[in-house]
C-alpha cells in the first residue's frame, strides 16, 4: 500500500511552495525554495496520475450498476486495472530518498592505475568516452586539468561536467577500470591487462564547504606539456595543498586566475565528498556492497577487447559493442546500474 498521507504531505508542501515562490524574497531564499519546487514537481505529477486512474477505476466500477453504461464500464475497467500497477511502480520510486547531490554536477577524476604507458593510454581512452558521453546527452564539459605522457596517455585528468542530472548518472562510474587488450607499446602481440581508477565527485558550492585561508598553501609553478616540454613561459600552474588533510590539486591551464579557480573547485569536491561519507555511517560502512559507491579500490568493470566486449561486474551485465562504449555511449549501462540501484533500495525500503 502507498502511504497516503505523505503523499497528501508532498502535495501539499508542493502547493506551500509554489504560493510562496509568488511573493517577494530574496535570491538565496529562491533559490533554496526552487531547488525543492523542482525536486517536489515530477513526484506531484505522478501522484496527480496515480490519482485520477484510481478515481476513474472507481467511476468505472461504479458504472456497473447501471444497465445502459455497464458495456462501456466492462470494456475500460480491465484497461484501468492493467494501468495502475505501473503508476505505483513509477510513484514508489518517485518516494525513495534522494541523494542531496544528485542533481549537482560532476567532477570526474581518471588516473592511470598498473600496467605503466598502457595504463596511461586507456586512460585517455576513458577520458574521451566521458567527453563523448557529455556531448551525447547535452551536457557541458570542460577540463580542468591534464597531464599527459610523451605517448598521449594521460597521468592525471579532472573534469568538470555540469547539466541535468549529471551527478545522479555518473557516480556509477566511480571505481577501478580493467582493459584487457594488446598494447600500442607491445611488439609481441601479447594481451596484457591494465588498470585506471575513475573517482567522481559532486561539485561543491562555496557555501557547502568553508577553507579558510590558513588552512590552504598556494604554489604557482611553470605549467608544461606531454615530456615536461614548456606550454608558456610564465609561472601560471598553481598547487593547492589543504594542510589539515594533506589534499593536494593542481591546475596548470594557461590562466593562473582560472587554474586557482579550478583547483579550489576540486578540493571542495573532495572535501564536500569526505564530509557526505563521514556524515553517513551507513554509507560508509556499505561502501563496497553499494553500487556506484565510489570506492575507488572497488572493480566495476572490464573492457576486453580482442573480443569486443565490456562486462560491469556489479550487476553482470555484459554488451558486446565495445567501440561505441568507447564513443561515449554508455545509455544502457548507466540505466542499467540506476534501476539495479533503484529496486535494492526499494526493498530495503519495503523490507
Amino acid at each position: 500500500m502507498l502511504p497516503r498521507d505523505r503523499l497528501d504531505q508532498i502535495t501539499s508542501r508542493f502547493e506551500y511552495l509554489e504560493a510562496r515562490l509568488g511573493a517577494a524574497l530574496g535570491p538565496a531564499e529562491i533559490a533554496a525554495l526552487s531547488r525543492e519546487y523542482a525536486d517536489l514537481r515530477p513526484v506531484v505529477a505522478t501522484i496527480a496520475e496515480w490519482k485520477r486512474a484510481e478515481a476513474d477505476l472507481a467511476e468505472a466500477e461504479a458504472m456497473l450498476a447501471d444497465p445502459e453504461m455497464r458495456a462501456l464500464a466492462e470494456e475500460e475497467i480491465p484497461r484501468l486495472r492493467a494501468r495502475l500497477p505501473g503508476l505505483e511502480q513509477a510513484l514508489r520510486l518517485a518516494l525513495l530518498p534522494r541523494d542531496a547531490a544528485d542533481a549537482r554536477p560532476a567532477i570526474v577524476e581518471i588516473r592511470p592505475g598498473t600496467g605503466g604507458e598502457e595504463a596511461a593510454l586507456f586512460a585517455a581512452d576513458l577520458l574521451r568516452m566521458y567527453q563523448r558521453h557529455a556531448e551525447r546527452q547535452g551536457w557541458d564539459f570542460q577540463l580542468l586539468e591534464l597531464a599527459e605522457t610523451e605517448l598521449g596517455g594521460v597521468k592525471e585528468a579532472m573534469a568538470r561536467i555540469a547539466g541535468e542530472g549529471v551527478f545522479a548518472r555518473l557516480k556509477y562510474e566511480s571505481g577501478v577500470h580493467r582493459v584487457q587488450r594488446v598494447p600500442e607499446t607491445e611488439s609481441g602481440g601479447r594481451i596484457h591487462t591494465s588498470a585506471a581508477t575513475v573517482a567522481v565527485l559532486p561539485e561543491a558550492e562555496e557555501v557547502d564547504i568553508d577553507i579558510p585561508a590558513a588552512d590552504i598553501r598556494i604554489d604557482t609553478m611553470r605549467s608544461s606539456g606531454a615530456g615536461g616540454q614548456h606550454v608558456n613561459t610564465t609561472d601560471s600552474a598553481v598547487r593547492i595543498t589543504h594542510i589539515p588533510t594533506g589534499i593536494v590539486v593542481t591546475s596548470s591551464e594557461k590562466s593562473q586566475h582560472q587554474n586557482r579557480a579550478n583547483a579550489m573547485a576540486v578540493l571542495r569536491a573532495r572535501l564536500y565528498e569526505m564530509e557526505r561519507t563521514a556524515k553517513d555511517a551507513a554509507r560508509a560502512a556499505d561502501r563496497k556492497a553499494q553500487v556506484g559507491s565510489g570506492d575507488r579500490s572497488e572493480r566495476i568493470r572490464t573492457y576486453n577487447f580482442p573480443q569486443g566486449r565490456m562486462t560491469d561486474h556489479r550487476i553482470n551485465l555484459t554488451l558486446y559493442r565495445l567501440d561505441q562504449v568507447m564513443q561515449g555511449d554508455l545509455a544502457e549501462i548507466i540505466d542499467a546500474l540506476v534501476a539495479d540501484d533503484q529496486a535494492r533500495r526499494l526493498a530495503e525500503m519495503e523490507g
